[in-house]
């Protein structure tokens, strides 16, 4: 294991055992299993990779744990017991994840994986890897034709805001955006003072022009 990781912490919530923790302990790998997420408490002086099954979680509508989105920003963040099929890998590893381990891959496939991950490298298909590698050069490309001004511009947007400028651009109304979001009526109309003021637009014809002006770029980001 990389010296850099103390532990393999598995998130775990099924009561079949945890194969591959058995595995990775007979191996070397120093693990822990916890069956609920509120478990999974960091001890700041222990640094811990996390493994969270995809099996047995709440997930989000991309098919990954709704927990690992609260996780990537701070620790180390793998999933296994992962369904063919049932996931968007592009989302995963744009979100932060390390790599994916299948329900249905072999045993010996999964601990190189494991090991490969642990010692800091990505784990998904190559030719994943590959295309998100040209679009991040394509958007640099696209960078250097804007002016920096620009640039600067799409930056200050937040996630949040770049999701109101999708719903405005496909027609949505305040009311409708609050519903999708959760969110209250009068946060959607604080976060579109925010945008036009971001985008420089007056009213929503403008950021609409402004958001056709920018899309590929701005859908990448989004």
């Amino acid at each position: 294991m990389s010296s850099n990781i103390d532990e393999l912490v598995f998130l775990h919530q099924v009561a079949a055992p945890c194969h591959l923790a058995i595995l990775a302990e007979s191996i070397g790998m120093k693990t822990r299993i916890v069956r609920q997420a509120s478990e999974l408490e960091q001890e700041k002086k222990i640094n811990s990779f996390y493994m969270i099954a995809q099996k047995g979680a709440a997930l989000d509508n991309k098919g990954i744990p709704l927990l690992v989105s609260r996780l990537v920003n701070h620790v180390p963040v793998a999933l296994y017991q992962v369904e063919r099929g049932s996931l968007d890998q592009e989302s995963a590893l744009l979100l932060g994840v390390r790599g994916l381990l299948y329900a249905d891959q072999r045993m010996d496939l999964m601990l190189t994986g494991l090991r490969k991950m642990v010692a800091n490298e990505l784990w998904y298909d190559r030719p994943l890897i590959s295309r998100i590698f040209r679009r991040l050069v394509q958007k640099l490309d696209a960078n250097n034709d804007m002016p920096a001004d620009t640039i600067a511009m799409l930056q200050m947007l937040t996630n949040r805001e770049r999701t109101i400028i999708q719903l405005v651009s496909s027609g949505a109304r305040n009311k409708e955006i609050a519903h999708r979001l959760c969110i209250s009526e009068h946060t959607v109309k604080a976060h579109l003072s925010s945008v036009f003021r971001k985008t420089q637009s007056r009213n929503r014809v403008e950021l609409l022009r402004w958001a056709q002006t920018y899309q590929a770029h701005f859908e990448f980001q989004s």
